[in-house]
């Protein structure tokens, strides 16, 4: 919180590059910073000019006679450099680089760009920008951007990694009366990122809310680390726009294939906490919510309107949302019998019919607040001859305030004649919607943070006492002075074992007397399997043969396979054949993991076989923290669970044992950076334990 206290509260700003010139943005940020309200010295700095806007200007910074916390640098980018060189000699704190011409415009603009880092680091001041809009900070007050309009004091914090993003809100709120503790554009991320900015604001008193707009995260280790311990302080709300890189490579594991390219964020946004929007206006729409309103308890929502048909759409959107539709009390239902016309609906969604007055809804609505098993309530008013919208407002705001602990969303379907109504209920917090999907997506943003918040934090990952990583370093040390990447099936049985995962025992032959010695020491029945890194899918090539009970049928399968491998695969290099002990069915599935660029190892499980990429019934987790209940989660959360559990009489798989291989995969995939994918597909599942069958390692 201290460490950037002086950039959103400084004692004195310095413009360097301030200009006389009205529509320059040397003028416009002296400017916007008088009148802010900014009470702290003023200090512009242009060489060519003596005063400015009624403030002497200075020729250099070495030449400003005080202390000055922030610098703002609106000169051309080829003079940037030697401006904060100038700063740090002179003691500057921090530095907002408004300029452009940075890694933004290629190779010359990056050099630049590493160039200015490397100076702001050598004076160990701290950076916004460069290529950016500037901040405000409504409660300090100042305005040192260059934006059209200053912010409206108010408690969202908005972080914009795009400068016209931010400009275009800020703009679009002077008409709605969205205010904002503060709001930044990040620019190019030179020094200052999303993370430094997040982990200020989740300590900032004014700031009940934190709304991100990201196209990117800089360090996805440490972002999850900041964004995990914001959350458990205040709502933070991201909308992420674009592909993460990571997902656009090939991929040649089955695990690496379903990885679409934005899973990652996906994934990342859920484990930690954080709210993702999918539009700007849901951003803006959760915000005013996460601002104004309480958290409900759980996801149970009753639903109030004057018309059926909204009502209708509104229950199939509380449906569709995972949320639940509120069984009333009988109090709840006798009081609204007694007080409500015969014809009307008590049962949720209650309907008081086309012609209630504001009454009837006080009525309703008081009663459905007072009810228990309520969580939350959506309040639905259609434009009827007898409907009365303002006193209709009037009645939700007076309700709320008697029962302040439960959130409240009104739908208001309609336009002029409503517009009073709608006018009030924003002045007194209530968020106000033209259709009912959005006001229940806004419920069911409230509930997803409520949810995350009151995770229980249980022990992140298990310590494995008995893991053998140099085994597995001796493993690929070997693979790699074959001059491979890809590990054989019995390599990668030898990596696993070494980390605990039961694995089904399996051995290499390079000949056929030496698959029979294999079979006999194994044990029959024995499965053969090609031995190639080139070959990824085994028995669409006939690679492999199962169920060999003898000498006889292991001598003849290692030929057939050789044969087969020949045929289909001509010039193919073959290692030899593996010889794996044959385990009894059980139920197949998958664990995998591969690597994302910006949050590293990224676990899979779902159901197995040669189905798995046509089915995609997969959960995901990140391996970072992964705690033994999300481990569970992962099971729990796919269809495999079902046959998992017992299906139709069968007994039920050891989940636990399946969530233990899970837990091993991200110990041994953490530890090893260089395993960029993995697949163990099949696992056989059990009444007890499980084995791994088929465990394929890609290495860096």
């Amino acid at each position: 919180m201290k460490g950037l206290h002086a950039f959103f509260n400084p004692g004195a700003v310095a413009v360097i590059g301030a200009s006389k010139k009205p529509g320059k943005v040397g003028n416009v940020l002296i400017k916007n910073i008088m009148h802010s309200g900014y009470q702290g010295a003023i200090f512009p700095v242009n060489p060519k000019e003596e005063e400015i806007e009624g403030f002497r200007c200075y020729p250099s910074i070495k030449d400003v006679p005080d202390e000055v916390d922030l610098a703002v640098i609106a000169v051309p980018a080829p003079t940037v450099n030697t401006v904060a060189e100038a700063c740090g000699r002179a003691g500057v704190k921090f530095l907002i680089v408004i300029s452009a011409g940075f890694k933004e415009i290629g190779t010359e603009g990056l050099e630049r760009e590493k160039e200015l880092v490397a100076t702001v680091r050598r004076y160990g001041m701290r950076m916004l920008g460069p290529n950016c809009v500037g901040m405000m900070d409504t409660h300090t007050p100042i305005n040192a951007s260059f934006g059209a309009t200053f912010a409206s004091r108010g408690e969202i914090a908005f972080i914009s990694q795009s400068g016209a993003m931010l400009v275009a809100i800020l703009d679009w709120s002077q008409e709605t009366g969205l205010g904002f503790s503060k709001c930044i554009s990040l620019g190019n991320k030179g020094d200052l990122n999303e993370a430094d900015l997040i982990q200020y604001v989740a300590e900032d008193p004014a700031t009940k809310v934190i709304a991100c707009y990201l196209e990117d995260v800089t360090n996805g280790e440490v972002f999850l680390q900041v964004a995990a311990e914001a959350v458990r302080k205040k709502p933070l709300i991201i909308l992420k726009a674009g592909a993460s890189q990571a997902g656009a490579r090939a991929a040649s594991s089955h695990t690496g294939a379903l990885a679409g390219s934005d899973l990652a964020y996906e994934v990342a946004f859920r484990q930690c906490g954080i709210v993702r929007a999918r539009s700007m206006a849901e951003l803006f729409d959760l915000a005013v919510a996460f601002a104004h309103q309480p958290l409900p308890r759980s996801e149970r929502v009753a639903l109030v309107t004057n018309a059926g048909g909204p009502g209708i759409v509104a229950t199939d959107a509380v449906e569709g949302r995972g949320l639940k539709m509120a069984q009333l009390g009988k109090r709840t239902l006798d009081a609204l019998r007694k007080e409500l016309p015969r014809e009307a609906s008590i049962y949720n969604p209650i309907d008081v019919l086309g012609d209630a007055g504001a009454d009837r809804y006080s009525v309703a609505l008081a009663k459905v607040m007072e009810d228990k098993s309520v969580d939350s309530v959506i309040v639905l008013v259609c434009p009827t001859a007898l409907a009365q919208p303002e006193d209709t407002a009037k009645v939700i705001i007076d309700v709320h305030r008697q029962y302040p602990t439960k959130p409240i969303c009104s739908v208001f379907m309609g336009g002029a004649s409503l517009a009073g109504g709608v006018r009030m209920l924003g002045e007194a917090g209530i968020p106000c919607y033209v259709f009912p999907e959005v006001a229940v997506n806004t419920i069911a943003g409230l509930v997803t943070y409520t949810r995350a918040r009151e995770r229980v934090k249980d022990e992140a990952l298990p310590v494995f006492k008995d893991v053998d990583p140099e085994r597995v370093r001796r493993t690929f040390e070997a693979v790699k002075k074959d001059n491979r990447l890809v590990l054989l099936g019995s390599e990668g049985a030898e990596v696993v074992q070494a980390y605990g995962i039961p694995a089904a025992p399996i051995k290499l032959a390079t000949r056929a007397e030496e698959a029979v010695a294999i079979a006999e020491e194994l044990g029959y029945p024995v499965v053969l399997k090609v031995a190639s890194p080139k070959i990824i899918h085994k028995t669409d090539i006939g690679g492999v043969k199962v169920g060999l009970a003898s000498p006889a049928e292991v001598m003849a399968g290692f030929w057939a396979v050789t044969g087969n491998v020949q045929r289909y695969l001509p010039g193919v290099n073959i290692l030899g054949i593996e010889v794996q002990k044959m385990m009894p069915k059980g139920k197949e599935v998958i664990i995998g993991m591969t690597r994302d660029v910006q949050f590293g190892p990224m676990l899979a499980f779902g159901l197995g076989g040669i189905y798995v990429n046509l089915i995609k019934d997969v959960a995901f987790r990140l391996a970072r923290g992964l705690s033994r209940k999300e481990a569970r989660a992962m099971i729990t959360e796919t269809k495999a669970f079902t046959l998992l559990r017992g299906y139709r009489g069968e007994e039920p798989a050891d989940i636990d044992a399946l969530a233990n291989i899970i837990l091993r995969v991200a110990r041994l995939v953490l530890d090893f950076p260089v395993i960029t994918e993995m697949d163990i597909n099949p696992v056989f599942a059990y009444k007890d334990g499980a084995s791994a069958l088929d465990v394929k390692i890609t290495i860096t």
